[in-house]
């Protein structure tokens, strides 16, 4: 890993300035946003339905919620938080991304879901809501890709209510070195050339195969979020470890 300047940061396996990361990204997301939910399914066999369901069922929702889904993209856990909170409740999907928003936004309006769905334009690292506002927040597979990871955590503390949790569903490290050799070979082989015959778009996908590499493993994550505030942090891994779902209470 190369080393980093004070006011650099990582874009997959490129070091960038820090203040040209969100352009770099948005530019990502512009790309993938028409195709996304078709090449989650193709990438994960349709799995990544099951890892979002698995947050949801882990994330004490209820009737009445206030629930923030951050990096909220195409609206998948939105649209399951939605059915959990009721008529009294309400999801705000917020993503810094517009054209993930459009797409989240369309998506979830044909499926009928408007009347506890807020849409919000949001850099997590600075949320425009004031302190204590949610019951829940969500982030699903977007904190990887977020500049200032320690910023976006204390954010999303400031702006959860007291008894609240935070639940981060993110990329991780598999738990064996035959699964990460396999995971090697599909990320850097198989999944840029699915991107560029699906999408059309080889370096988007070869982008975020990097950036899953350069997140921070399990322990790492859990230890970032304690530092931002969270207590009773925990992890579950998922498929090997392939994915991990972290968990933090704001008391």
């Amino acid at each position: 890993m190369t080393d980093q300047q004070p006011d650099s940061t990582h874009f997959g396996f490129k070091t960038v300035k820090q203040t040209e990361k969100v352009s770099l990204v948005a530019n990502v997301f512009h790309s993938v946003a028409a195709k996304y939910d078709l090449m989650n399914d193709v990438m994960s066999m349709g799995i990544h339905r099951l890892w979002k369901r698995f947050t949801i069922d882990c994330s004490g929702v209820r009737p009445g919620h206030q629930v923030l889904d951050l990096a909220g993209g195409t609206g998948d856990i939105t649209a399951l938080f939605s059915k959990r909170v009721g008529p009294t409740g309400k999801v705000i999907l917020a993503d810094i991304n517009e054209s993930m928003l459009n797409v989240g936004r369309d998506k979830l309006r044909d499926l009928g879901l408007v009347n506890n769905i807020e849409f919000v334009q949001a850099n997590a690292e600075a949320l425009p809501f004031a302190d204590d506002s949610f019951d829940i927040i969500s982030i699903g597979f977007g904190l990887r890709n977020v500049t200032d990871k320690d910023a976006a955590l204390r954010s999303m503390y400031r702006v959860l209510k007291p008894g609240g949790r935070l639940l981060v569903l993110e990329f991780s490290k598999p738990e064996y070195q035959w699964l990460s050799k396999v995971y090697d070979l599909y990320s850097f082989k198989l999944l840029p050339a699915i991107g560029g015959l699906v999408a059309n778009d080889k370096e988007s996908y070869q982008y975020l195969a990097e950036s899953i590499r350069m997140h921070p493993d399990q322990d790492t994550l859990k230890q970032m979020m304690e530092t931002a505030g969270f207590e009773h942090v925990s992890y579950h891994n998922l498929t090997g470890g392939i994915v991990a779902l972290h968990k933090g209470y704001k008391f």
